[in-house]
């Protein structure tokens, strides 16, 4: 059982920006791939961002290309979800999440994921 935490959401104004942290629980996170995806409301969670186990692989939606950067640290478990330029639009709850395979930008590819973090940006 993987367990993941996120932090560094808050408040921030537009054009703003906000680092995303996401640790995991377990020895064997350096065998998954992560991704970062965010919800708002009752509406579909939708994927932001993927990373593949060694960092070699990364895939962006489109709304997140130039603007944010993922990466990982393997040695300390964690994920990260850098956001520059934030834009009111990017407000959500923003999710990590563990897969060992599969389509990275849908949600069925993941078998862990952490509680959410939420994102607010101001116009």
């Amino acid at each position: 059982q993987v367990q993941l935490v996120e932090s560094g959401g808050g408040l921030v104004q537009a054009g703003g920006s906000l680092r995303l942290s996401c640790a995991a629980s377990e020895g064997s996170f350096w065998r998954w791939t992560m991704g970062w995806f965010r919800q708002v409301g009752g509406k579909d969670r939708d994927f932001v961002a993927a990373v593949t186990w060694n960092g070699g692989r990364l895939y962006y939606a489109e709304s997140a290309k130039g603007r944010f950067t993922i990466s990982r640290e393997n040695a300390k478990s964690t994920v990260y979800l850098q956001m520059n330029n934030l834009k009111p639009e990017d407000t959500a709850v923003y999710y990590c999440a563990a897969a060992r395979g599969g389509d990275y930008s849908t949600t069925t590819a993941y078998d862990y994921w952490g509680q959410g973090t939420q994102v607010t940006v101001s116009s």
